[in-house]
């Protein structure tokens, strides 16, 4: 299955609000995703249902979508049940973002496995959220239709990756090796760091806390005039 004609190479905006949020609500991530279509993104990803619903009735843009849960440590874990899955395209996603970490889920089965029953399940588009370049070839060889770059940096197994700045060498040798699959998201802050994921081979970039978390671009700047 080919990504080509779901995602186009360009600009997908991540409108997600989370909780303690003032804009934790959905008529603010569909302002937020309509002000994406209107700037130009090739599409949205989003989390939660009630979300995409909104947002399926707002704009024709793509939507990948996703919900959150949490490893036994706390840590984020990308859509955990395959009922998330159903009802994501139920409600109007394009296509559905789950973790292919190399981890084990609250269920006890290995992330990669848990992909490989989903996809046995649903010919319809997902992408896989990896976060080394082992587990993006795993997750390819596996049937994902996208691989994002997504978790570098938030497992046990990268946690001496840098948190301030995209991880590159991630998204350039993945894209060698897929190429036309491989979605760049983390960290991306800047419209210079976004078009160098492009250059580096990515099919399409993820940017999310630099457009929709004004909370976060607030503290960002705040933090820097402190210093």
């Amino acid at each position: 299955m080919s990504a080509k004609p779901f995602l186009p190479r360009g600009l997908v905006v991540s409108c997600q609000a989370e909780e303690g949020s003032p804009f934790h609500a959905p008529a603010f991530v569909v302002a937020f995703a309509r002000a994406a279509e209107l700037g130009g993104a090739v599409a949205v990803r989003l989390r939660d249902v009630v979300n995409v619903t909104a947002v399926r009735a707002a704009t024709t843009l793509p939507i990948i979508a996703l919900t959150k849960g949490s490893y036994a440590d706390g840590r984020v874990l990308i859509t955990p049940d395959r009922r998330d899955v159903e009802q994501l395209f139920a409600s109007g996603a394009d296509m559905v973002a789950v973790d292919v970490t190399d981890r084990v889920g609250p269920d006890g089965v290995h992330r990669l496995e848990w992909f490989r029953r989903v996809r046995n399940e649903h010919r319809l588009p997902l992408m896989a959220d990896v976060a080394t370049y082992e587990e993006g070839l795993k997750a390819a060889e596996a049937g994902a239709d996208l691989v994002g770059t997504t978790l570098s940096g938030y497992t046990d197994s990268t946690s001496k990756v840098r948190l301030d700045v995209p991880d590159f060498e991630l998204i350039e040798r993945l894209a060698k090796e897929l190429p036309g699959k491989v979605v760049a998201e983390g960290r991306i802050w800047t419209p210079e760091q976004a078009a160098l994921a492009l250059r580096l081979g990515a099919a399409a970039v993820v940017v999310g806390t630099a457009i929709t978390r004004p909370v976060d671009i607030v503290k960002r700047f705040a933090s820097t005039l402190n210093r």
